[in-house]
């Protein structure tokens, strides 16, 4: 009788996402929901695995793919997927997998609640209640900045970009994008208009980040970039922290060049409490919970588990990152 595949998941799932696993592969995990795996632990496990499920967290690189014999599928609960060198696991026919879609409303909600939040200073307005210091009323009392009639730009116009786009238009906002390639028919659909890098961060008072981390978009958002924008504009990144130069954004910040920023992601995360970003009063600064809802991040490690069992099957999966493996357009 054949062995069981071996499949390791580095953080603990809930049990009765698994159980489809279990019934026809031996299943571990590592052991904390909250804290990664340890590197030396993910490569011991890896040597024996026949399939991985990763985190964003997790580096799946050459060092690992080495000593991965068996390794058949890596599903990275993440619809980015810079944490795994796909081009060596190509090589190696070793099929990546991602959870893009299911995510995109929720992503979209938090990115618009984020644009919220720093436009009218809520986190600073939280505070205030809960340290006991609202005395009284003045005019500007933490006044910030209307969301409603303003322009939007967004940097990478893909479904979340879409989402977001619609959820911008139940304000009045006026939606600028910035994309590798037009999108004319989301242009004909919404009636957002494209612009060019340049023009996009001249013109928005928001300028929200929604692009994959490439090369091209590594490094995008630079001390010259942060001058150009409004002295009275908002920074809001939902995307990945190296987009943006974060020693830029820090002076840009500090020196008024522009009015906030509200940031869900960082150059490397965890954070600590001393960052210089959050000792700056015009920033809001979320743990990367993007897709963070109940329901959606199931979705996600069902997703992952039916791409897993779909490889170890001999099948297609849904959502190959490396579509050339199976001669998908």
């Amino acid at each position: 009788m054949a062995a069981k595949p071996y499949i390791y998941i580095t953080r603990k799932l809930p049990e009765s996402v698994i159980d489809t696993l279990k019934s026809f592969a031996d299943v571990e995990m590592w052991d904390s929901e909250e804290n990664p795996v340890p590197r030396d632990i993910l490569l011991n496990e890896a040597k024996k695995a026949d399939a991985l499920l990763t985190m964003l967290s997790d580096k799946i690189d050459k060092e690992l793919f080495d000593i991965a014999t068996n390794l058949k599928v890596v599903a990275n609960l993440a619809v980015g997927f810079d944490n795994i060198d796909v081009e060596e696991a190509t090589k190696r026919r070793i099929v990546v997998c991602n959870t893009p879609d299911i995510l995109t409303d929720t992503t979209a909600d938090l990115a618009f609640s984020l644009l919220l939040m720093t436009g009218r200073r809520l986190v600073e307005a939280v505070d205030v209640v809960r340290e006991g210091k609202w005395k009284s009323w003045s005019s500007y009392f933490l006044a910030g900045t209307d969301v409603h009639h303003k322009t939007l730009g967004i940097v990478g116009m893909g479904n979340i970009g879409e989402a977001v786009a619609k959820r911008a238009l139940g304000f009045d906002m006026r939606v600028l994008y910035h994309n590798r390639s037009r999108k004319l028919e989301t242009e004909e659909k919404l009636g957002v208009k494209y612009a060019t890098f340049d023009e996009l961060v001249k013109q928005s008072d928001y300028v929200l980040v929604l692009t994959p981390l490439t090369p091209e978009t590594k490094g995008m958002f630079t001390k010259e970039v942060f001058k150009r924008m409004k002295k009275s504009a908002f920074f809001i990144n939902v995307a990945r922290g190296p987009v943006a130069v974060e020693a830029d954004l820090i002076e840009a910040l500090k020196e008024g060049e522009i009015a906030g920023a509200g940031l869900d992601v960082f150059d490397k995360e965890p954070i600590s409490p001393d960052h210089p970003l959050l000792q700056l009063n015009n920033v809001v600064a979320l743990p990367h919970i993007g897709s963070a809802s109940v329901e959606t991040r199931t979705a996600m490690m069902e997703l992952c588990c039916d791409n897993i069992e779909a490889v170890l099957k001999n099948e297609v999966p849904k959502t190959p990152v490396n579509r050339e493996l199976f001669q998908l357009v």
